[in-house]
């Protein structure tokens, strides 16, 4: 239906009454657009002119720059850094000459400098630093580099190479600094470690080997300081430790053994210290916690049980303290809460029931501070918000309706105050944001729309 001056109105029929048709008035698309235009959304710099795409990402702050990899037809995928406005958006080094792609990836911050992993040549990626100078972009050494975590100011890495398979490695950004820690699983087998993670200074990861299996290890960024942490299926049976989350000097994560199924741990690096939590259900069963994200002290995380399905559950870190948060869908169904993002003190996230679909949510860790913020996409249609982030106390996110497409939203938390950023790509074609980013009180993004192709963008709160 037309209305004056363009504006579209979206309907449902919804049957007859006594001969009178009924129909719901669903959203006035024209209006809406208009409103959302001139938002808080804007292209940063059209880096690959006219309808081709930079594909711009990977944006990582380094002081009062973003550096992050991008295309054009000069340089190929290079590294680019930008400080959110089209001058000061640049190319910093061509480091595959012409037209060739250096790629670079696994952007992790250490200090002043940021690591990464670039191809110099067509051979194998090795291990790059830069201070968003060219000068100051530099080789590392020739390493495949991995799984990037910083610690203070080392960076530790895995990387495979042909005597001792994948390994970890540690780099403070020079080439004699830049060695393996120890060889777990000796040979060229390699213990593939993964999940790296920083607690209070302490780097955990999960690895495996012949007498262990996959179990927790820590590592100090000595040799002598790399350890098993604690054998939890004792012998080469796997507890395959997952979802690593630190909480001031604790870690929790989520193990399995044959006792309790596979649940919530914690560890403080010591056998001693390293204890299930909580057997959420009870018995050889499995309660499968995931997307555990820290707010203030305590975590939320996501939990299966077989009368509650896949619902909301928070924890103080001790068995007392770990518990349901809300049956959002009551009985056995499950919200299947995930994406979760720290707002203050308060988390959002994504849940889904039978009335809305999957909509935006939000709980102060009470069953009555866990509400709907709003229905995006009307009735049980659902609107999918992800790639939650919060940029000075409001929430980013992209979310699909039927009038804009997949485009970016934000909220206060509020149904008033969740409203669409602006409709990049006008109509339900959607822009698609990803690789969203909070620089300096500003987010960041990758945006496409017909005029520019996918593009570097920043939307302010």
């Amino acid at each position: 239906m037309t209305l004056g001056g363009g504006r579209q109105v979206r309907t449902k029929r919804l049957g007859s009454r006594g001969g009178a048709v009924v129909v719901a008035v669903l959203s006035i698309v024209g209006a809406t657009q208009a409103a959302a235009a001139g938002g808080g959304a804007s292209l940063v710099r059209d880096i690959y002119p006219g309808a081709h795409s930079s594909y711009p990402r990977y944006f990582t702050p380094l002081g009062s720059r973003a550096l992050f990899a991008a295309v054009d037809a000069t340089h190929g995928i290079e590294l680019w850094r930008t400080n959110g406005t089209k001058s000061g958006t640049k190319l910093i080094r061509d480091i595959a000459p012409g037209t060739e792609n250096s790629a670079p990836y696994s952007f992790e911050r250490v200090g002043g400098e940021v690591l990464f992993g670039a191809w110099a040549s067509r051979r194998h990626p090795s291990l790059w630093r830069s201070d968003g100078t060219r000068a100051g972009t530099k080789l590392v050494r020739n390493v495949i580099p991995s799984n990037l975590r910083a610690v203070g100011r080392r960076l530790f890495f895995t990387t495979d190479d042909p005597t001792h398979g994948e390994e970890l490695w540690r780099s403070d950004g020079t080439r004699a600094g830049t060695k393996r820690l120890a060889d777990i699983q000796p040979g060229r087998r390699g213990s593939f470690p993964r999940d790296l993670t920083n607690v209070n200074g302490t780097l955990f990861f999960v690895a495996q080997d012949d007498d262990h299996g996959v179990e927790l290890w820590r590592s100090d960024g000595t040799h002598a300081g790399t350890k098993l942490v604690r054998d939890i299926v004792p012998g080469s049976g796997s507890s395959a430790p997952q979802n690593l989350l630190g909480v001031g000097r604790r870690l929790f994560f989520t193990a399995s053994n044959a006792a309790s199924g596979y649940e919530l741990w914690r560890s403080d690096g010591t056998r001693a210290g390293t204890n299930l939590v909580r057997d959420i259900v009870p018995g050889r069963g499995s309660s499968y916690p995931r997307d555990l994200t820290r707010v203030g002290d305590n975590f939320f995380f996501g939990a299966y049980h077989a009368n509650l399905g896949n619902e909301l559950w928070r924890s103080d870190g001790t068995r007392a303290g770990t518990k349901l948060v809300r049956d959002i869908v009551p009985g056995a169904g499950g919200s299947f809460p995930n994406d979760f993002r720290q707002v203050g003190r308060r988390v959002f996230f994504e849940a889904g029931d039978r009335s809305h679909g999957f909509e935006l949510w939000r709980s102060n860790g009470t069953s009555a501070g866990t509400k709907l913020i709003k229905d995006l996409a009307s009735g049980d249609e659902s609107s999918k918000p992800s790639n939650l982030r919060n940029v000075s106390g409001t929430l980013f996110f992209r979310a699909t309706d039927a009038a804009h497409g997949k485009e970016l939203w934000r909220s206060d938390g509020t149904a008033a105050g969740t409203t669409l950023v602006r409709d990049i790509t006008v109509g339900p074609g959607g822009s698609e944001p990803q690789y969203l980013k909070n620089f300096r009180g500003m987010l960041l993004f990758e945006a496409g729309e017909p005029t520019h192709g996918r593009e570097l963008w920043k939307a302010v709160p």
